[in-house]
């Protein structure tokens, strides 16, 4: 008995040195195993860039109230606040070229416009854009602004690209021939209106853009932009610090005494007084007569160069280098440092 006892125990010691010594090789060759036949997930987490970089460029905004904004810009971009711009969220335009100018008709229709001719509108405040019909041409056609008036949606750009849409902006129209000539701004009150372009040019239209007159002009710089705040005050703007004043309903001007060499790309009537802003940071204003005018900055240390301007409440919205509010006298760039 005692023989089978030291049997059977001798045989469990040398069981258990066997596995013991055996081991290392299973873990080795569980390794092995795992490394060649089963293959690691990777969890990748994707990382949403903000709707505003600092590279962009935005060059129109849309303001149709005091919360809803839109800001169209480089590369098709277009991103839309609906918090009076204190936070902004990327909308899917469908296209990659510079989108120019924004307009819209409320807070759920507004159309851009840009290069290649490209147009691009929306109904469901900017969750889709869908790209219009325009008329064919041979030119590039790019498109520099977009206004509405009238219910009626304007667009000029390149080679006298002049056109209208009146089903909010899904076909358009081409309102005068080509010409080797850009149109830069549209403006319009009530049935008076005006386009501005290369070499000093202006047409004005009393009949509500069906047909158009040229005007002459007391210089020969391109103009950039014009705002009228009824049917006889308006002014003008444009390259090397630029400035026209009109009385009489645009058929005649006034340039006033150039107040600096820096371009000037977008002026506006507030409701409260004249402003015009574009490069380096510089700011026009002046009282509802624009007689006398006022050079400044839009903030201290700005040096950005803006090409649109729109006032919503008691905020402006600067589009340009970069998409700014102005909130009584403090600049807040987004993705930036408030200034």
């Amino acid at each position: 008995m005692l023989r089978r006892l030291r049997k059977y125990g001798g045989g469990a010691r040398g069981a258990v040195t066997l596995m013991t010594s055996s081991a290392p090789l299973v873990i080795v060759g569980g390794l092995l195993y795992a490394g060649l036949f089963v293959k690691a997930e990777a969890v990748v987490q994707k990382v949403e860039p903000p709707a505003i970089e600092r590279r962009d460029s935005f060059y129109a905004v849309a303001v149709p109230d005091e919360r809803v904004v839109w800001a169209a810009g480089s590369g098709g971009k277009i991103v839309r606040s609906e918090d009076g711009g204190r936070s902004w969220t990327r909308q899917v335009s469908g296209t990659d070229v510079n989108l120019q100018g924004i307009a819209a008709w409320d807070d759920q229709a507004a159309v851009a416009v840009g290069n290649d001719g490209v147009i691009v509108v929306t109904n469901d405040a900017g969750a889709t854009w869908t790209r219009a019909g325009i008329p064919a041409s041979s030119n590039p056609n790019k498109l520099f602004r977009v206004r509405i008036a009238n219910g009626a949606a304007w667009a000029v750009g390149e080679f006298g690209a002049l056109l209208r849409s009146d089903d909010r902006g899904v076909t358009w129209a081409r309102v005068l021939p080509e010409k080797d000539r850009a149109w830069n701004d549209i403006a319009f009150v009530g049935d008076a209106g005006w386009v501005v372009g290369e070499f000093g040019a202006l047409m004005r239209s009393s009949d509500g853009g069906a047909t158009w007159s040229h005007v002459e002009m007391p210089n020969k710089v391109s103009l950039m932009s014009v705002a009228f705040r009824d049917e006889r005050n308006g002014v003008a703007v444009g390259l090397a610090g630029t400035l026209l004043v009109t009385a009489d309903g645009g058929e005649s001007w006034r340039q006033v005494p150039a107040l600096t060499r820096e371009h000037f790309y977008s002026v506006v009537w507030d409701e409260v007084r004249w402003l015009a802003v574009g490069d380096k940071g510089v700011m026009a204003s002046a009282e509802a007569d624009a007689a006398q005018w006022q050079l400044g900055r839009v903030a201290e240390g700005d040096v950005s160069w803006r090409t649109q301007v729109a006032r919503a409440g008691s905020r402006y919205f600067l589009a340009g280098s970069n998409l700014a509010v102005l909130d009584d006298g403090a600049l807040s760039v987004a993705g930036h440092q408030r200034m």
